[in-house]
């Protein structure tokens, strides 16, 4: 999948600035997609070249002026296209931490289990984030009144799938922290 992909399904929403679109990555898209305000702004500029986006101009009082951008007829048939074609592969797993994990019977306990810890309170972190979202995307429905009401449910499911992702980060995290406290008491006596 390329950014261009993220781009246009953020964009189905409708009519966004650059700075909507970074701060939509960073609330619901980072669950599965992440790109830097930079790559985001690159990436919308070769869009806007090759006729997938629109931008308008909005003046504004006491503040730069600000492009937003919105989805063309080709936008909607690219997107359209993309969604026909199967996934290329699985998705590959590239977490160092796992790679320290990976070496931690020959490296400072200590600093791995701090590692984990750290990841422990980043997927705390997400998951409140997500929760919080839900609950916005919600409205005060059940999930089912929700999938009968809502007019796109592609957002929510893959909301749900950031939120189990994360849950799965800290039951390994648990068992991780576990297994390593173990091993650090094993190698003291």
């Amino acid at each position: 999948m390329a950014l261009r992909h993220a781009l246009m399904a953020a964009l189905l929403r409708g009519e966004a600035s650059g700075y909507d679109l970074a701060k939509e990555f960073d609330a619901s898209v980072a669950n599965f997609w992440t790109a830097s305000p930079q790559q985001l702004y690159r990436e919308l500029e070769r869009m806007e070249g090759d006729g997938l986006i629109a931008a308008r101009v909005v003046e504004q009082q006491r503040r730069p002026n600000k492009r937003l951008f919105s989805l063309t007829e080709a936008g909607h048939e690219a997107v359209r296209a993309y969604v026909a074609q199967p996934p290329a592969k699985p998705t590959a797993i590239r977490d160092e931490l796992m790679v320290k994990v990976q070496c931690a019977d020959v490296g400072d306990l200590d600093a791995v289990r701090a590692a984990v810890a750290e990841r422990m309170e980043w997927s705390r972190a997400k998951l409140d984030r997500y929760e919080r979202l839900r609950q916005r995307m919600l409205a005060g429905r059940t999930e089912d009144a929700y999938f009968a009401e809502a007019d796109r449910i592609g957002p929510y499911l893959t909301l749900l799938r950031g939120i189990s992702f994360e849950q799965e980060n800290l039951r390994w995290s648990e068992l991780a922290l576990r297994r390593l406290v173990d091993r650090a008491a094993a190698r003291e006596v």
